[in-house]
């Protein structure tokens, strides 16, 4: 494993290819087309909120320096959090790169980045699917806890 770095100019079409990936793997476990996708715009909405110090990401590459994992963070706002806090929108690792602790690097990074930023605490979802019960418990082993509730949207 070469390492993890944060993100430049030249990852942001790598980005939303891996990005696009994790969406349909997700798409393809819960057998519903709840994202859509469109490559060349995700790369336009990573740089903007990258330059503009909105998004945070972090990628990991292999020896031969292939992207093979990132993890995104954003600063989130609450009064039940006091005060600011990061949130995970996204963690991914390439399907071939999984089992060889890319993903607990990745978080260990966005650790150490969210105490750089003084938050107080990270927060991540995951669906309460049996689909994702991998996910889940890779999350609890990093000592992330269950706090309740699911996560709902509606488009506006």
């Amino acid at each position: 494993m070469a390492g993890i770095r944060f993100i430049t100019p030249n990852d942001y079409d790598e980005l939303a290819v891996m990005v696009g990936e994790l969406l349909e793997e997700i798409i393809q476990l819960i057998k519903e087309p709840v994202f859509e996708f469109d490559q060349a715009e995700m790369a336009k909405r990573a740089k903007q909120w990258i330059e503009d110090k909105k998004y945070w990401v972090f990628i990991a590459r292999d020896n031969n320096n292939q992207a093979v994992g990132f993890v995104s963070l954003y600063e989130s706002y609450a009064l039940y959090a006091e005060g600011a806090y990061g949130t995970i929108p996204e963690l991914y690792v390439r399907p071939k790169y999984r089992s060889q602790n890319i993903g607990k690097d990745l978080l260990d990074t966005a650790i150490v980045f969210a105490r750089q930023k003084e938050w107080k605490q990270l927060e991540v979802t995951t669906p309460p699917l049996p689909e994702f019960a991998r996910t889940l418990q890779f999350y609890r082993e990093h000592n992330f806890q269950i706090t309740g509730g699911r996560k709902l949207k509606l488009k506006v």
